[in-house]
């Protein structure tokens, strides 16, 4: 059950908060706080929903200054009912990720980690790289941390093994094709020609299976008797190969630098904080041996204690990585444990436990952990401060320099022509200081013919935000929430490469519209460099070594950028067709046709008649026109 929906200006104001108070069931769920511009600031679950969502409307219980100040810009909320606390976690998880509230504590990094996947489940075994754990029949070890790692290790245990790479499917493709490549360089022993067994390729792949397991004594042990087998025949290049594959697994095998006798899989968690900044620590542990480390910042933790931090990384991550261990061993105790583990349980299908260690090796492993985490927080301050200086301070500076309250999403515009050649126009968008490439578009220009930059400019804007109008009217139609995409979000600042006539197009356009946004020009001096901010009719200075006039400067070169990219693309195709259009007996279609079966013009030059008439389906008399156009006899 929702209680709200999508609502425009109206109906928020309508919105009354203690009536609907009164309308909640105290029922488990889910609840989504809105502001006025009805953007989701805090998503929370709760056992019994009308006491846990009242309770944010009482004064004076020493919630902490951050949700005080969150609690003031609600609007409204809404919630949903869940049959059960596992429900609500689970539906919490997935509000959060899908919205980043600016209330809730949030894991900044979203990462897949890779696995080395051994289908065991074939006739003929591959061993494979995975960012996903799925419920087959393969085996998976992992996560692991490097991509790189992983991807030797996979290239070792084939040349190890001479195990398939191939993906026909064995036996059934078996002699419908010769061996590749990696037969013939002796790196594969060629099932799919049936030269080796089903029994004695599952040998090899029980040895790989073996490795990553961290057997490593008996494939060295091996490697080793082969070595000097390969000497005594004198054999020196098998012998060198034998040597420096020797070397890689030992090398591999002195990675593991911890290991625990109870052969588990475990996560080590700790973390330390320092004001509003947090890094938490994971020590990857899998059969026993610790397999590599990785760091998470978090974000919104100002009135987070350590306990709530890693409570909502736990749950915030495991909802996100494929692969559950048997225990999480954690640093401090923290509330909600037997859901939790209930949900980790069903994740991994099999029993999951939550400790925190007061003595032993594991605890020295969590200390070390948090030593770690310090050590990141403090070597990262300064990068981070100089990152929040160029995007968010640079933001921020903007802000202030034309007295404008809101200033998160910036679009600016370009256009591109040569002579008037293919008109083309260029949106980039920039949130939080930084490119939001997912929301960039391009506009080839339809009604305009000739340079007319402010023509093709009036255009490029109308079809962006009648667009976006659009979409926005199909979404409120059809009672679903808010989904801001590239063009039904509008930005905060409308930034125009240009001065006043730029400026004033982009005004008349969204006058039209009936739009409200700033505009703003950025004014270059005779040497086309950016001197100013042309805004409300006057142009305002800005300091050249500050971060906002960086910012400014990185979104006009990537507004250029991205315009000329563009029309490169279109003048280059062009080309191509124009010069086949030029060969006697070569029309649309059959200029079509050469295109589609050959990749470029320099392929099409190289070619013999013959084969122009063969791949293109083309008359050989027209093919050899082709031939001599291009100065071929």
């Amino acid at each position: 059950m929702i209680a709200g929906g999508f609502l425009d200006n109206r109906k928020l104001l309508m919105f009354n908060i203690e009536e609907e108070l009164r309308k909640m069931p105290e029922k488990p769920g889910v609840y989504i706080m809105h502001d006025a511009q009805d953007a989701v600031i805090y998503v929370g679950k709760a056992i019994r929903l009308r006491s846990r969502v009242r309770s944010y409307f009482r004064e004076n219980i020493g919630r902490g200054p951050s949700i005080d100040k969150m609690v003031t810009q609600i609007a409204r909320f809404e919630y949903i009912v869940t049959d059960s606390e596992l429900e609500a976690l689970v539906l919490e998880n997935n509000l959060i990720k899908e919205h980043n509230p600016k209330y809730n504590t949030l894991l900044k990094d979203d990462k897949t980690y890779p696995y080395i996947k051994v289908t065991v489940g074939e006739a003929y075994p591959r061993v494979l790289f995975s960012r996903l754990m799925k419920k087959d029949k393969s085996r998976y070890f992992g996560p692991f941390t490097s991509a790189a790692a992983v991807k030797d290790t996979i290239e070792l245990l084939n040349k190890l093994f001479k195990l398939r790479t191939c993906s026909r499917v064995l036996p059934r493709d078996c002699g419908t094709e010769r061996p590749c490549l990696n037969y013939h360089i002796g790196q594969c022993m060629a099932p799919c020609e049936g030269k080796i067994s089903q029994a004695e390729y599952r040998k090899n792949v029980d040895k790989a299976l073996e490795f990553l397991n961290g057997n490593y004594n008996m494939i060295l042990d091996e490697l080793q008797a082969k070595m000097e087998a390969a000497a005594e025949e004198l054999e020196f290049e098998e012998a060198a190969r034998y040597r420096d594959l020797y070397n890689s697994v030992k090398q591999v095998s002195q990675k593991q630098k911890i290991t625990d006798s109870d052969l588990e899989d475990k996560d080590i968690i700790a973390l330390d904080k320092d004001g509003g900044e947090a890094v938490v620590q994971v020590f990857f542990v899998r059969a026993g041996k610790l397999i590599g480390r990785e760091h998470f910042y978090m974000t919104h933790v100002e009135d987070a204690d350590k306990a709530q931090i890693l409570l909502d990384f736990v749950k915030q991550f495991y909802a996100g990585t494929p692969f559950v261990p048997r225990e999480l061993i954690l640093q401090k105790e923290i509330d909600e444990v037997e859901i939790l583990q209930e949900w980790l349980s069903l994740r991994r299908g099999s029993k999951v436990h939550i400790r925190v260690p007061k003595k032993g090796q594991k605890e020295k492993l969590v200390e070390l952990a948090a030593q770690n985490a310090r050590l990141v927080l403090e070597k990262d301050r300064e990068r981070i401060q100089r990152e929040q200086a160029r995007t968010v301070g640079a933001v921020r500076q903007i802000a202030q320099l034309l007295d404008l309250p809101i200033l998160e999403r910036m679009e600016a515009f370009d256009i591109s022509n040569i002579s008037g050649f293919e008109n083309v126009g260029s949106m980039v968008v920039f949130e939080k200081g930084k490119e939001k490439r997912s929301d960039y578009r391009k506009f080839k220009i339809r009604a305009v013919s000739g340079p007319d930059d402010y023509a093709c400019m009036k255009e490029v804007l109308t079809r962006r935000f009648v667009h976006g109008m659009e979409e926005a009217q199909k979404l409120e139609e059809k009672q679903i929430a808010q989904q801001f995409g590239s063009f039904t979000r509008f930005p905060d600042l409308i930034l125009m490469d240009g001065g006043k006539g730029q400026v004033n197009i982009a005004l008349q356009v969204l006058e039209e519209l009936q739009l409200s946004i700033p505009v703003c020009g950025m004014v270059k001096d005779d040497n086309h460099r950016t001197r100013g901010l042309y805004y409300n009719n006057e142009e305002i200075p800005i300091d050249r070594n500050s971060e906002g006039f960086k910012l400014i400067t990185r979104i006009q070169d990537e507004a250029h950028r991205f315009a000329i990219e563009y029309h490169r693309l279109l003048r280059t195709k062009d080309q191509v067709k124009s010069i086949l259009d030029e060969i006697p007996g070569v029309g649309p279609a059959r200029r079509k046709a050469l295109m589609r079966h050959f990749s470029s013009l320099e392929e099409i030059k190289a070619a013999s008649a013959e084969e122009i008439a063969q791949k293109a389906q083309l008359p050989l008399s027209v093919a050899e026109e082709i031939c001599l156009f291009f100065g071929k006899n």
